[in-house]
């Protein structure tokens, strides 16, 4: 089946790399990625991904649980019933089973199609032109009642096409669940907002506790790894900003490692967050999410992730969460514990 000028409406599914129909009536390419094949022409003007992928099977580090079980079902059950999509799903996250499991997710508002085509993300990419769920601050709001969370990170797609960015959105289903349970801890990890401040303000203003924004990789390697409109230095003033602009929220962000980034460059990319203010760090393994997106250029070892712990612990972090399936939303709401989210012993247990 087909819509407007040739493209597939998601009534039939889109291959990976394939542009398709919403059912808002706008375009998106499906991963996030036009395929090669799909390319054609145009295909010199998306930057190549670099060779080197690792060959043979992921090491043993990297297998997670299946996903499945009671907890699993009931949060999938809500996140359905209330019309939500989760940067769980979204982004093909090796967590899910995990985390659903234990009855924690991460929502993403403002839709699962970004303006952005960042080379290492499988959300879908296209413009909505200005589409928003206006019933949505409500949805998410009686989700995490009915789900239950104590604690609840909030993520969205990049909305460039919208003149806020998304800011005022954002903040009103920040208040929504404020609303329905003061007691909630609600972790807002954004886009950057072009690196508008005051719509920033406008997020960190809403009651939130946690405000993040991904740096995502060291300086270097910025472009083409992220979008063109995103920025290493844009993500950085962003942060600085959220935390002087209310010194009691904490600020937070992520880095991917195995892009074929140096030592030197993750130690500098360390002082540079902690520079902005930057209280809580993640690092985790990157893994290529289809053959349209970067290659992985080495697998890095658990020994590595516990050492770069220690480098965050060591410049003043408040906790430095590092491992190979360490997302930047992973396990959210133990990251103050300052017991690496429990995951010491992965090493021994990698060798097992």
């Amino acid at each position: 089946m087909t819509g407007i000028k040739g493209i597939p409406v998601v009534t039939e599914a889109a291959r990976s790399g394939e542009k398709y129909r919403t059912p808002q009536g706008f375009s998106a390419i499906k991963d996030g990625v036009r395929g090669r094949s799909a390319a054609g022409a145009h295909a010199t003007a998306t930057p190549a991904a670099p060779v080197g992928t690792p060959a043979g099977a992921k090491p043993r580090w990297l297998k997670a649980p299946l996903a499945g079980g009671a907890g699993y079902d009931f949060v999938r059950n809500t996140v359905r019933e209330h019309r939500l999509a989760t940067v769980c799903e979204e982004a093909k996250c090796p967590n899910i089973g995990e985390c659903w499991s234990a009855g924690t997710a991460t929502i993403m508002v403002m839709g699962a199609v970004c303006t952005r085509a960042c080379r290492f993300c499988s959300v879908d990419t296209g413009n909505p032109r200005g589409w928003l769920d206006a019933d949505e601050p409500r949805h998410v709001a009686e989700s995490v009642a009915l789900m239950k969370l104590k604690y609840v990170v909030l993520t969205s797609v990049d909305r460039d096409d919208l003149a806020d960015g998304g800011a005022a959105h954002y903040a009103a289903c920040v208040r929504a669940i404020k609303q329905q349970n003061a007691e909630v801890a609600v972790e807002a990890l954004t886009p950057d907002f072009s690196g508008v401040l005051a719509d920033v303000a406008t997020v960190v203003d809403s009651g939130v506790d946690v405000f993040a924004q991904n740096i995502e990789t060291v300086r270097r390697l910025t472009h083409p790894v992220r979008d063109p409109r995103a920025g290493y230095e844009q993500t950085l003033r962003v942060l600085a900003h959220a935390k002087a602009h209310r010194a009691t929220v904490l600020t937070k962000s992520s880095l991917m490692l195995g892009l074929g980034e140096r030592a030197d460059e993750i130690a500098e990319c360390m002082d540079d967050l902690r520079a902005a203010g930057v209280d809580i760090l993640t690092l985790g393994q990157y893994l290529r999410p289809t053959v349209n997106h970067l290659s992985v250029e080495r697998f890095v070892t658990p020994e590595e992730f516990e050492l770069y712990r220690e480098w965050g612990l060591a410049r003043g972090f408040r906790e430095c969460v590092s491992g190979p399936l360490v997302r930047s939303s992973y396990r959210a709401e133990q990251a103050l514990a300052g017991n690496n989210v429990g995951l010491q012993g992965g090493v021994a247990a990698a060798r097992t």
